[in-house]
Parts: C-alpha cells; sequence; structure tokens
C-alpha cells in the first residue's frame, strides 16, 4: 500500500521546509486585508510561518511577507499579526 504524500511548505521566517499542518497561514483576501489562518481554510494568497513568533518577526523584519502577499503591510496590519500570534501560542500552551 503507497503512504499518503504530505503536502509540505517553506517558512517564510526560518526558511525550513515543514508539514504544511505544522505550519501557520498568512492570507490576504481578495480585498486586501491581511490576517493569520489557524484553519489554513480562508481563501486568498497564503504563505506559510512556524508557531514560533521569532520566525514572524524575522518575516516581517525582512519584508518576506510583503513581498510574498504583494501588499505593503502598515505598522498597524503588523502589529496585529503580532498580537493574533501571542494569542494563539498562549492557547497552544493552555491545552
Amino acid at each position: 500500500m503507497q503512504q499518503k504524500k504530505i503536502p509540505m511548505r517553506q517558512c517564510v521566517g526560518c526558511r525550513e521546509m515543514k508539514p504544511k499542518k505544522e505550519l501557520l497561514r498568512v492570507v490576504r483576501s481578495p480585498e486586501g486585508e491581511v490576517s493569520l489562518d489557524a484553519t489554513g481554510k480562508k481563501a486568498g494568497r497564503g504563505a506559510y510561518c512556524c508557531y514560533q513568533a521569532e520566525c514572524l518577526a524575522r518575516a516581517l523584519k525582512q519584508g518576506q511577507l510583503s513581498r510574498q502577499r504583494g501588499v505593503q503591510l502598515t505598522s498597524e496590519v503588523e502589529q496585529g499579526l503580532r498580537d493574533t500570534m501571542q494569542q494563539l501560542l498562549s492557547q497552544e500552551k493552555s491545552l
């Protein structure tokens, strides 16, 4: 019996290839809004980031998310992404 192929994606922060389920999706909606998508099912273009605040911070500092999503991120959007990441990490620790 053949094993199922596991989809791999590259983290925009650390540039490591990891299974898609282990990464958090950063999505740009058709309206141009950028947000974190923990479910991986929101409509729009996505980039992937590890569940680590350092990877998200590195991706924002290097401009990877702006470049890959084709949208200039404002400081408010960047802070919103950081806050959402912190909330997700605190939820993971409490489980």
